[in-house]
């Protein structure tokens, strides 16, 4: 038996070699067409594509913005999200006024041009001050009258947030000092001038690495007070603690009361 040899011939082969050519040359045509006239529809309409991508830069702003709270205004304690209290998150505010319960405070959000313009107005502007309690710290009358002196209304402060108490804020307040870039916790300042007394932190477990780190710093600023002698620290001279012994002394009531008699 013989074997038959089926060859096909060499111009079909080189017919379906060019035709598969010409099919992958017609593709990719096609692809640089649609690619050129995307581009000579953005040339044609550039402005309008800026506006486009300007419209989603900024609606993809404000949805990022919106959903951090980085521009939204607090009118009342309860309203801080509990994760900023958690993170010790720190807040702008601007004095309003120092009362017995501590100090009234108004929140300034971060301003970004024309998104925080357009917020302000959806929000409006009714703004509400804020109880705030300096963490950690016991004010003498004195340290009152000193930081109604220091905090002057209107003025910019900080906020680290601590606790939060029904309607109270507990935080580290701090501010710049006047005339200089840096600035300093009011928490420390009226225990280093031994106007206030350290007390436990509110709202901080007592375990808790951030009660013992603000308890140490506190404790810190308040025995450089004492050992300066400043404030509710102040030691009477000689002469008062032995004019003090002669009028407490009975002798010298009696002797007093005697004279006057006379």
């Amino acid at each position: 038996m013989h074997r038959i040899n089926v060859n096909m011939p060499e111009s079909s082969r080189e017919d379906e070699e060019m035709t598969v050519r010409q099919q992958r040359y017609q593709g990719h045509q096609s692809s640089n067409n649609i690619v050129s006239s995307i581009s000579k529809f953005a040339d044609d309409h550039l402005t309008l594509v800026r506006n486009i991508s300007t419209g989603l830069a900024v609606v993809g702003v404000i949805v990022i913005a919106r959903s951090i709270k980085l521009i939204t205004t607090f009118h009342a304690v309860s309203e801080i999200p509990a994760p900023f209290i958690e993170r010790n998150v720190s807040l702008r505010g601007k004095v309003h006024s120092i009362t017995e319960r501590g100090l009234k405070v108004e929140h300034v959000p971060i301003y970004l041009p024309v998104l925080s313009g357009i917020l302000s107005r959806k929000q409006g502007v009714c703004t509400s001050p804020m109880l705030v309690h300096l963490a950690g710290v016991e004010l003498t009358p004195e340290g009152r009258e000193w930081l109604q002196k220091n905090l002057a209304p209107a003025q910019t402060v900080w906020l680290k947030l601590i606790s939060r108490e029904d309607d109270r804020l507990h935080c580290l307040v701090s501010q710049s000092r006047e005339g200089s870039m840096f600035s300093y916790c009011v928490n420390e300042e009226v225990l280093r001038l031994g106007l206030a007394r350290s007390a436990p932190v509110v709202g901080v477990r007592p375990d808790s690495r951030l009660y013992w780190r603000l308890l140490k710093r506190l404790h810190r600023a308040e025995v450089k007070a004492e050992r300066k002698g400043r404030g509710l620290w102040k030691e009477d001279s000689l002469w008062e603690r032995a004019s003090k012994a002669v009028r407490d002394n009975a002798l010298f009531r009696l002797m007093r009361r005697i004279f006057k008699r006379s």
